[in-house]
């Protein structure tokens, strides 16, 4: 792989860094008492390194017409936390519960209004409808030979007596393959972990039972509305 940052990413590279630098700061307290860790300002330097190197891996699957583009640009930077912090001796989990903190804490920083709003488009029929189209786009052969590192699911409706109201299966996985490929499958289940503080901050309830990262055949979402009692404790 050349040592180039692909141009979309590039031109969206201010932000992604920005919300790196927040994301420091917001976990400076766990990495001191969680992590125990004393010389954060090199932890700083040593994350934002590691953040060029993800940023130059990170796989290009369509650019603003793919939505999970913005899955890589939102969450791939916890990958270089993750490495850094396993680097200094942080265990697995303790990680993980740092980077679940964090990221929590930084999306309720978004008014409340905004992320039940967003919420409730994600969970729109016509979002649903696109997430229907999408899904059979990305199981075609001309998608997967366009964009091999994208992610490859299927939208599933419910049955009589289920209680959500749609799921995604993802049977393959763009975190995977760059886990896989970048010797980092002992922290991909922290990256997981992540989609559930993001949903729950929206409003959305996210029931998921198994994952490709641990050995599953597909990863089962299933989406639903939080209850207003529900929301106010995310």
């Amino acid at each position: 792989m050349a040592e180039i940052i692909h141009p979309f990413y590039e031109a969206h590279r201010g932000a992604m860094e920005a919300a790196m630098r927040d994301r420091l700061d917001l976990a400076e307290a766990m990495l001191r008492e969680g992590a125990q860790l004393s010389e954060i300002d090199e932890i700083r330097r040593e994350v934002m390194d590691e953040f060029e190197i993800v940023l130059i891996q990170m796989p290009y699957v369509g650019g603003a017409a793919s939505r999970m583009s913005d899955f890589f640009m939102r969450l791939l930077g916890f990958m270089a936390i993750s490495r850094v912090l396993r680097r200094h001796g942080v265990p697995v989990p303790v990680i993980g519960e740092i980077e679940r903190e964090t990221y929590k804490a930084q999306l309720l920083t978004a008014p409340e209004a905004e992320r039940l709003a967003s919420g409730r488009q994600f969970m729109s029929p016509e979002n649903q409808a696109l997430l229907r189209e999408q899904a059979a786009r990305s199981a075609t052969e001309s998608h997967q030979t366009g964009f091999p590192e994208d992610f490859v699911y299927d939208f599933v409706e419910p049955d009589t007596g289920d209680s959500f109201e749609f799921g995604i299966n993802y049977k393959a996985c763009g975190f995977c393959k760059l886990a896989a490929r970048h010797g980092d499958k002992d922290i991909l289940p922290n990256i997981c972990g992540l989609d559930f503080v993001a949903y729950a901050a929206r409003g959305i309830r996210l029931e998921r039972t198994q994952t490709l990262a641990g050995g599953a055949s597909h990863c089962n979402f299933r989406f639903s509305r939080l209850a207003p009692d529900e929301k106010a404790e995310s």
